[in-house]
């Protein structure tokens, strides 16, 4: 059914339900299909439309105002190629704005237009979220055309026929093909990113779609940090020599990421080498360690979660961004919970018992999102100082 939506119309969402949602088209023109979540996070856009950890899903932002600061160049979290290997849409409740900030390049309009992102505004994202959160995350295509008319009946089916995240390794198509060098620092103001000093630790970080401020995390405590494709194997790391062993974040389902990497992680863990995972890397590390991962109805994707650090005590707010968990039901003996999520009890963090290795779900080094975390990385650092 080729229909004429309400006037003024030329985007939609339709969901695998048969839902329609219409509004004002932003970004690319055509239409992209993935899995439907919404983010709670107030700024920081750009770096959530760029994370490959939202590879094959659509973002729909609870904050109603989004574009207002432009984007530019150095907010870009991703390695890879545009909506292919990150967001491949983008939900508004306000049609983006100019932009009036310092640092703006180019608008979110344009922005997203060149880099394949399929947006749509003036939609209703309080009743989107209210849906996700009572019925779990949708299939879902978004669409636009600017002359409003659409095949809501083809977008419906298309959306119904799309098999979902569950059993989807994303990695191998959000990693690097080559290992590389990475040797920038955290952002300050005014100066921005900062150069790398004398390196005090070599770190391996594998890339199953990883975050460019988690290697300047790691840049900034003192490490030379090399960067290896997701299907490097134990043996080529090791050979190497590194110092320790991060498992990046990256998207799709751990399992399915897991029948190659997990086996390659079992040999890292037994090499007494300390290994930090973060996101999917953590997921992987549990069930590496002999623990089970499920896919979570809503996910958790936002700047503004709390965790409570159990080794600690001391609650911090965190960003995060994951649709799958570590089913802390199943974490075998000599695994420690070290982290778990105030908002819903699920597993946030776990560490093994006797060797230098842990994981956290949620993301310490922000981008966006606050800094509560950022010791984590020392608390990497501090392992490789007794390990060396």
């Amino acid at each position: 059914m080729t229909a004429k939506l309400m006037s003024g119309a030329t985007g939609v969402l339709a969901l695998a339900d048969g839902t329609i949602l219409q509004g004002i088209g932003v970004g690319a023109v055509g239409d992209a299909i993935g899995e439907v979540c919404f983010n709670t996070a107030m700024t920081g856009y750009q770096e959530i439309l760029t994370d490959p950890s939202y590879m094959a899903q659509i973002i729909a932002f609870t904050f109603p105002h989004i574009g207002n600061v432009g984007v530019n160049g150095e907010d870009v979290e991703e390695f890879g190629q545009g909506a292919a290997t990150a967001a491949r849409g983008a939900i508004f409740r306000d049609v983006p704005t100019e932009p009036a900030n310092w640092r703006a390049s180019d608008s979110l309009n344009h922005w997203m237009t060149k880099r394949g992102v399929v947006g749509l505004a003036g939609v209703d994202t309080r009743a989107l979220t209210r849906i996700i959160r009572e019925k779990g995350m949708p299939h879902g295509v978004i669409a636009h055309s600017p002359d409003g008319t659409f095949d809501l009946e083809a977008l419906v089916a298309k959306a119904k026929a799309w098999s979902g995240l569950v059993g989807l390794d994303l990695a191998k198509d959000a990693s690097c093909t080559q290992a590389f060098d990475f040797a920038e620092g955290l952002w300050t103001w005014p100066e921005g990113y900062a150069k790398a000093g004398k390196p005090k630790y070599q770190v391996v970080v594998i890339d199953y779609g990883v975050k460019r401020n988690i290697l300047r995390a790691l840049t900034g405590m003192g490490a030379h940090v090399t960067v290896v494709p997701a299907s490097t194997s134990a043996a080529e790391i090791l050979a190497r020599n590194p110092d320790g062993i991060m498992l990046s974040n990256g998207p799709g389902d751990p399992a399915a990421t897991g029948i190659y990497s997990v086996p390659q992680i079992k040999v890292l863990v037994e090499s007494g080498k300390p290994v930090f995972g973060i996101c999917l890397g953590h997921q992987m590390l549990a069930l590496a360690l002999g623990a089970k991962t499920a896919k979570m109805d809503q996910g958790h994707h936002g700047a503004n979660h709390p965790v409570k650090d159990l080794t600690t005590g001391k609650v911090e707010i965190v960003s995060m961004n994951h649709g799958f968990t570590v089913d802390r039901a199943s974490l075998p003996e000599g695994v420690e919970e070290t982290h778990i999520s105030l908002f819903d009890g699920s597993n946030a963090g776990i560490s093994l018992n006797g060797k230098p290795v842990f994981s956290v779900q949620h993301h310490p080094e922000a981008s966006p999102g606050p800094t509560d975390s950022l010791y984590l990385f020392q608390r990497f650092a501090d392992l490789m100082d007794a390990t060396t």
